[in-house]
C-alpha cells in the first residue's frame, strides 16, 4: 500500500493505531480512516488516544483563556 517505509527486510517500520480495532499495526494493514499515525515505535502508537485527549484537553483551556 502506497509508500510505506520499509527496513532492510522488507518489513515497515512505522506503527498506527487503529481506532476500529484498537489495535497497533506495523504498517498500512488498515483503512486509512481507521488509522493514527505513524509512530516510530509501538509504545507511542499505543499511547495514541492518550495523547490526543492531551492534546484536545490543551487546544480546550488555550481557546477558553483566549475568550
Amino acid at each position: 500500500m502506497g509508500n510505506q517505509s520499509l527496513d532492510s527486510a522488507g518489513v515497515p517500520n512505522d506503527f498506527w493505531f487503529n481506532t476500529k480495532t484498537g489495535q497497533v499495526e506495523q504498517g498500512k494493514l488498515s483503512a486509512a480512516p481507521y488509522r493514527i499515525g505513524p509512530f516510530a515505535t509501538r509504545k507511542e502508537a499505543e499511547q495514541a488516544l492518550v495523547r490526543i485527549a492531551e492534546r484536545s484537553n490543551r487546544w480546550a483551556a488555550e481557546e477558553e483563556n483566549e475568550d
